[in-house]
């Protein structure tokens, strides 16, 4: 169920649409529905009652209050707490999932009413607000507190589109956290170092790829070198061993007719 304080529920589509959520086949099938009021028209006590009677009657899943912050304009800061204080506890019991949507502008009072008031009775807080650049306004958003799960520190910078909203990357630069034009002008200056990187890196490849073309030429010639030498040097050493058993196979005339002078023979 979504009570809408501020919208009309022709409103809240035709807004929803331009942000690529279709909530026309959901209220058409009855699975969400749409309860729009002025917080003028009742008072705070009315307005508790008529929550509780449609909750009892669909039994949603999910309550969504928008704002909750209009409520000031009904009754004052006490008042309000009061009226939260119940409902919040009211949803709880029946185990329903309840989103209050708050508008800060900034005074003391509202932020009271929200801090001090509602926050500690809510199990998560986000904090949506508009982050001032260098002449230009962008969004930025944060987890305050999230009761029983980790979350980011972070505060997120996020764009609304055709498409639904979309979170950015956290881009951190000189001073921190750099958003809109900023967080473009980084993205550049990052790419651009990027891109020097890999031609640097490519030209070292490159560069080595010589070298080892170089090396490899190298390489071949000594070994055609060495070839030529060893074939040289075995075909020096093959003549030198054909050269001595040719010398070592010739005939001794002198040896042989000494000898037969010296050897007697068997009959004297």
């Amino acid at each position: 169920m979504f009570f809408a304080f501020e919208e009309s529920p022709q409103q809240l589509v035709r807004n929803m649409n331009s942000v690529g959520i279709e909530l026309t086949p959901w209220l058409e099938n009855g699975q969400l529905l749409i309860e729009a009021s002025r917080p003028t028209l009742n008072g705070l006590e009315k307005h508790l009652v008529s929550i509780h009677k449609q909750v009892s009657i669909h039994k949603p899943d999910a309550v969504i209050i928008d704002p909750i912050s209009n409520l000031i304009t009904v009754g004052n800061i006490a008042e309000v707490r009061s009226m939260l204080t119940r409902l919040i506890d009211f949803l709880k019991v029946n185990n329903i999932t309840a989103l209050f949507t708050s508008l800060l502008s900034g005074s003391s009072q509202r932020q009271e009413m929200t801090e001090e008031g509602v926050s500690s009775l809510v199990d998560t807080w986000i904090s949506v607000r508009d982050l001032e650049g260098i002449g230009e306004r962008n969004r930025g958003i944060s987890i305050l507190k999230a009761r029983g799960m980790a979350h980011s520190n972070q505060v997120r910078e996020f764009i609304v589109t055709s498409n639904g909203i979309q979170l950015l990357d956290v881009v951190i630069g000189p001073e921190g956290i750099v958003t809109g034009a900023s967080r473009l002008t980084q993205q550049l200056q990052q790419q651009a170092q990027a891109r020097a990187v890999r031609q640097e890196q490519e030209r070292k490849d490159r560069e080595l790829a010589r070298k080892r073309l170089v090396l490899e030429a190298t390489i071949a010639n000594l070994r055609t070198e060495f070839e030529s030498v060893e074939e040289e040097l075995r075909q020096i050493s093959h003549e030198e061993q054909t050269r001595q058993r040719n010398s070592m196979g010739k005939p001794n005339p002198a040896g042989a007719a000494e000898g037969e002078q010296t050897t007697p023979s068997a009959d004297q």
